[in-house]
């Protein structure tokens, strides 16, 4: 009997990485699944993500300590993910529930392995989704005077529910700084353009008047900065002066859909590592 996990690792690039880890993990009777590498060439930083099974009776802690030689030999900051353990994710949304829906359908399917813990919304719209599902809904309405008081809310129910990930599924609020930086790295925000291209409101109107060829969408995590966050996944569809903004709309909700969704899912599965401003996505 073996037990599933994934290790993903970053250091400074040096020779006898890849063997020392490999090595370490062949020892402890591991059975390597999977394995991913890259270099930065213009950092030297070097990323690798390896999907292995260990034996049964051994514990995570245990792993950690049959590594710890080759952590220390090459200063790596690692992670180690039980992917028996299913991920969960609090979805937050607005009035538009297209991408909510498309990941609920999803994880229904299978092909995405996570279970929703909460929705929360500034609107009622999809309380009555959220019923189906036998998922907890939390309306929250957001203004000025409360902003704070909600973020708090959301932190507490992130603890509580024991969430590993914030989906921003259209939710059409800006997080403060403060939340954005106590949850980096956790929440993913799907933005309805290709950015960088076309940000703030309305960018399908924005992208129609400039005439442009292609739309599209762009999942990535959020920061402090207004759609500047490390991005993971993007799409773009081609579209045609015959086209109307409506006809831009309902294109760009169905590409939405489908990057936010890969972008969870690759996050769930330890595929995404931040490097700097930008990702190392392994496929």
């Amino acid at each position: 009997m073996t037990h599933p996990y994934v290790l993903t690792l970053s250091c400074t690039d040096r020779p006898g990485i890849v063997a020392a880890v490999t090595t370490e993990l062949a020892a402890s009777g591991s059975n390597i699944a999977e394995s991913a590498q890259f270099w930065d060439r213009v950092t030297g930083r070097f990323f690798m993500r390896i999907a292995f099974h260990a034996p049964d009776a051994m514990t995570k802690d245990e792993i950690e300590r049959a590594l710890k030689p080759a952590v220390d030999r090459f200063d790596m900051k690692t992670t180690i993910s039980d992917q028996a353990r299913r991920p969960k994710m609090i979805v937050m949304v607005s009035k538009f529930d297209h991408a909510l829906l498309h990941l609920l359908y999803q994880i229904r399917v299978g092909w995405l392995d996570a279970e929703v813990v909460a929705v929360v919304s500034n609107h009622e719209t999809s309380r009555r989704t959220a019923e189906l599902e036998n998922i907890p809904y939390h309306h929250w309405p957001v203004n000025k005077e409360n902003k704070t008081e909600q973020e708090e809310k959301l932190i507490a129910l992130v603890k509580e529910s024991g969430a590993d990930l914030v989906v921003l599924a259209r939710y059409m609020q800006v997080l403060s700084d403060n939340l954005s930086k106590r949850l980096f790295g956790k929440v993913i925000n799907i933005h309805h353009s290709f950015l960088p291209s076309f940000k703030g409101a309305k960018p399908y109107h924005q992208a129609h008047e400039r005439g442009v060829k292609l739309i599209g969408a762009t999942a990535h995590y959020v920061t402090p900065d207004l759609d500047e966050g490390p991005i993971i996944e993007q799409e773009t569809e081609r579209v045609t002066h015959a086209m109307s903004a409506d006809d831009f709309v309902a294109t760009g909700r169905d590409i939405e859909s489908r990057v936010l969704a890969r972008a969870v899912k690759m996050h769930l599965e330890n595929r995404v590592m931040l490097n700097g401003h930008k990702t190392v996505v392994f496929g």
